[in-house]
């Protein structure tokens, strides 16, 4: 099968790219450095020709809920389309757990992108997964001074490695509409995470929880972000991610 990874050099395109062609699949990455830009559409309908699935991991990174929205829309907007005209008989769109309550933030993007994939003409799956590993160091690394400022979030994590086997083993099924959730195998709580995180690594820094009265904030808290009782459950619990060669240290 040909298979379009649309983000390929990120988090976990990267780890999609590596896992399809480990499965004897012939892949197409989608990047800016490819002379690929899935906001505009530029090299799109060429990128796509003879291609039977697209997964689509792009992403962004802000906390504006209309930043978001306008990012996801057009990706998903202009993926559609070349898809469409080229054929594509499967577009499989990553999506996190528990956000249908969660209209805000960085998930305002992601509910928005998740309604596009649903009115589009190409056959899809949307596959949810858990916050990955990675998740806590960029909120750490995205703050700077002696305390780190955590929101209250209990949570089932996930490796970036174990979601791109994952997405591929999605894409060689055929479009569902809606893949079982597919979460980390332990139930944590963020703050606890960065602490344990920052221990690892010999970094002395403080870790605040907060709880916000905001849609985003409560949300978090709720506890939406571990998935439901339908799921898939990974391998790789953080500690493990920590001691392996996908962890990164803070910069």
């Amino acid at each position: 099968m040909r298979i379009a990874v649309a983000g390929g050099t990120g988090a976990v395109g990267r780890h999609t790219a590596r896992a399809a062609r480990e499965r004897g699949h012939d892949v197409v990455v989608l990047s800016r450095a490819d002379g690929v830009d899935v906001t505009t559409g530029h090299g799109l309908t060429a990128a796509l020709r003879d291609v039977d699935t697209v997964v689509d991991v792009t992403n962004t990174t802000t906390f504006f809920a209309r930043t978001s929205r306008r990012f996801f829309e057009a990706a998903t907007h202009h993926l559609l389309a070349a898809g469409q005209a080229n054929g594509v008989g499967h577009h499989v769109a990553l999506s996190i757990v528990g956000i249908d309550g969660m209209d805000a933030s960085y998930y305002a993007g992601k509910v928005a992108q998740e309604r596009a994939v649903r009115a589009g003409q190409v056959p899809y799956t949307i596959a949810r997964a858990g916050q990955f590993h990675e998740y806590v160091g960029r909120l750490l690394s995205s703050q700077k001074g002696p305390v780190a400022v955590m929101p209250t979030a209990p949570m089932r994590p996930v490796a970036a490695r174990e979601v791109g086997e994952h997405l591929v083993a999605v894409a060689e099924g055929g479009p569902v509409g809606r893949a079982t959730d597919f979460v980390g195998p332990r139930d944590e709580q963020l703050a606890d995470l960065a602490r344990r995180q920052l221990a690892y690594e010999g970094v002395r820094r403080r870790v605040w929880e907060v709880t916000l009265p905001l849609t985003y904030t409560r949300g978090l808290a709720s506890g939406a972000l571990r998935g439901g009782p339908d799921r898939i459950e990974a391998r790789i619990t953080f500690d493990d991610w920590l001691a392996s060669e996908d962890h990164r240290p803070l910069a």
